[in-house]
């Protein structure tokens, strides 16, 4: 059965306020999810963060230290000198401990990329020298256009790192789909599309818009028996288009009316090495 997987990459100040409403919505529905948390966002407040986040239905995973690039990204920048990568990766992942008290398992790099971390063997011995059992950056269609495919996940086996996982995310950067980040009408989507029916006329106005958007991704992952779905959502922006987060209200109401299994990131990669062990 597909698993739906609800997570954010948490990475601004804004986000704290909007995480303290988006728990609570959480909680109503018992709905897991990940957050993917930046060091530098957490050592501002970690208390707080600590506070709403030390749950038993959250993971906290790493969203590096400071967002910068682990490789060169065509959209968000160059990636830094290798020391600082190193940096973001190892950094990012000994707050969440520190502060969480409890091991960080996985990776989302800032921005993410068309095809992962694949080609990128330093980054990636980087990644499983730091401790990581999974990372999180596959989210971007051809060109770098969205919405990111339903891509299911795959080990970095072929750049010698078969234990390594990379799990994906689907759809639309949802900050991108309502202009939150002011690109304007800058080239987002392919053509010709790879899946019309989620690509909306004009920038999202209403959180029933973003809901059908969400919808066409989950109801296309359970149609095709796929291993997970989970859309790419930051807490700063969802509450700036949506303070009173009724598209998590219509999304995970729906979730729960067609039956999906629910879980983290942390859940899918614990199945994805299972299954991996029973194949051999």
């Amino acid at each position: 059965m597909t698993l739906y997987i609800a997570a954010y990459d948490t990475e601004l100040p804004g986000c704290l306020a909007a995480c303290r409403k988006i728990v609570i919505t959480h909680r109503r529905y018992e709905m897991p999810a990940t957050f993917f948390i930046t060091g530098e966002t957490l050592e501002n407040n970690p208390d707080e963060y600590r506070e709403i986040l030390d749950d038993p239905l959250f993971e906290v995973a790493s969203h590096t230290y400071s967002h910068r690039m682990l490789r060169n990204h065509p959209l968000c920048g160059p990636a830094p000198a290798e020391p600082e990568v190193r940096r973001e990766i190892t950094l990012g992942k000994e707050i969440v401990e520190r502060v969480f008290g409890r091991p960080c398992l996985g990776l989302r790099p800032g921005c993410s990329f068309v095809e992962g971390l694949v080609g990128a063997p330093k980054v990636l011995r980087m990644v499983k020298e730091a401790g990581f059992r999974y990372v999180s950056s596959q989210a971007w269609g051809p060109d770098y256009s969205l919405p990111a495919p339903l891509n299911t996940p795959f080990t970095y086996a072929e750049d010698g790192f078969p234990e390594l996982w990379e799990l994906p995310c689907h759809g639309w950067h949802e900050n991108l789909l309502k202009d939150n980040n002011r690109w304007g009408p800058r080239r987002l989507v392919a053509f010709p599309p790879t899946m019309p029916e989620a690509i909306p006329s004009h920038f999202l106005e209403r959180p029933e818009e973003e809901f059908a958007i969400n919808r066409v991704f989950i109801d296309k992952a359970v149609e095709r028996g796929l291993p997970h779905v989970s859309l790419i959502w930051h807490p700063w922006s969802l509450n700036a288009f949506d303070p009173a987060m009724e598209m998590l209200d219509l999304t995970f109401q729906y979730v729960r009316d067609r039956g999906l299994e629910v879980g983290t990131y942390a859940d899918l990669a614990e199945r994805c090495e299972k299954s991996a062990a029973n194949s051999t």
